[in-house]
């Protein structure tokens, strides 16, 4: 497979991720799975990347999920655990990257394209959206639990519930109401202008209570409010961007924040 099917582009200090199979409305192949994990897993806490933007070429999909001929290699149960080991490791990267994730999604936005849009920070979407995972009228097969504990984080087991036990999709006003999405855009021009906007505002704040702020959030989802957090607290405190921020107050001038 090319590598043109995902493309990536240093904006400023915004790392662009750009799903590029848009005649097959952005279906992901194993190698675009494989290649999002890793540029997810290179960027570095305190590194010259602040952020990153998902997004699909094209104006009709987002994703819509894996590209259905990789199920015609899903034969036995090694190659069944495989490939939902390696969607564990996608989805988890995303969720795990140390800055603040973008799912710019146009369109459809459908099965594994969901499942990135559900482990991104921030989901905007255009207007025409349709999101969802209507695999039990499409392919017959399951989500994870880590995927539907990201779902049900989103817009609650009630709705998620009848999502996926009705396979119908999301449309743009339901996903603003349910929270899945913060801004909707009325076509793709606007939809990245607006995520270019959001991720120049989050390139001036602090990495450290960023990525702080994600770790935290995280450890609430999967482990409740006992989760500990003790050493994200002295993380930031202990921060030079924490001492930079103070200073800056008093001198009456923006801090810049160093990610140390």
């Amino acid at each position: 497979m090319s590598d043109d099917t995902l493309l990536f582009e240093l904006r400023g200090r915004t790392a662009w991720l750009t799903l590029n199979r848009p005649d097959a409305m952005n279906a992901l192949t194993l190698d675009m799975y494989e290649r999002l994990a890793e540029h997810c897993e290179a960027i570095e806490a305190g590194g010259d990347i602040r952020c990153m933007v998902i997004a699909g070429a094209g104006e009709r999909a987002f994703a819509a999920g894996t590209d259905i001929n990789v199920f015609r290699q899903v034969r036995d149960e090694a190659a069944v655990l495989a490939y939902e080991a390696l969607m564990d490791r996608v989805f988890g990267a995303i969720e795990r990257c140390p800055v603040p994730v973008i799912a710019a999604m146009a369109g459809a936005a459908t099965g594994g394209g969901a499942a990135i849009a559900c482990a991104a920070d921030i989901r905007i979407a255009t207007a025409d959206l349709r999101f969802g995972f209507p695999i039990a009228r499409t392919l017959g097969n399951a989500l994870s639990i880590a995927n539907l504990s990201r779902l049900c984080a989103l817009v609650g087991e009630g709705r998620a519930r009848d999502m996926l036990l009705t396979s119908e999709l999301m449309n743009a006003e339901s996903a603003l109401a349910a929270g899945l999405v913060s801004r909707l855009c009325p076509d793709r021009e606007a939809l990245i202008a607006e995520a270019q906007r959001l991720a120049g505002q989050i390139e001036t704040l602090s990495p450290v209570t960023l990525a702080a702020t994600k770790d935290a959030l995280l450890r609430l989802r999967m482990e409740g409010s006992g989760a500990q957090d003790r050493d994200l607290i002295l993380r930031a405190y202990m921060s030079e961007d924490f001492r930079e921020a103070v200073e800056a107050f008093f001198e009456k001038r923006r801090p810049a924040f160093k990610g140390r």
